[in-house]
């Protein structure tokens, strides 16, 4: 289960992330197509990005999902897609300011 703070990596690629919010899901947050391990573990060596997984990971945004039940900051970026379970996570977008009219 995810936790605000956790600091984890991707298995297969330079991907680096802190959980900024946690979700109650179970389900496992995914880079490229394998579960996030710990920042202080060492990855399977045997592992590879999913075919049509590589859509990468950008250094200082923030992912979420459709229903904004977590939030993940990216800290190093690399070439895996991140994943809560098999949902894609998007970029967070800002809010848009009201009109000033």
């Amino acid at each position: 289960m995810l936790k605000s703070g956790s600091r984890l990596r991707s298995q297969v690629c330079a991907t680096e992330v802190i959980v900024v919010r946690a979700s109650e899901s179970n389900a496992p947050l995914k880079c490229g197509g394998h579960a996030m391990i710990d920042i202080g573990e060492t990855p399977a060596a045997d592992l590879a990005i999913v075919a049509g997984l590589q859509d990468g990971s950008l250094l200082g945004k923030r992912y979420t999902d459709d229903d904004a039940t977590v939030e993940i900051l990216v800290t190093k970026p690399g070439e895996g897609s991140l994943a809560l379970g098999d949902a894609t996570l998007a970029v967070k977008t800002a809010k848009p300011l009201p009109s000033s009219d």
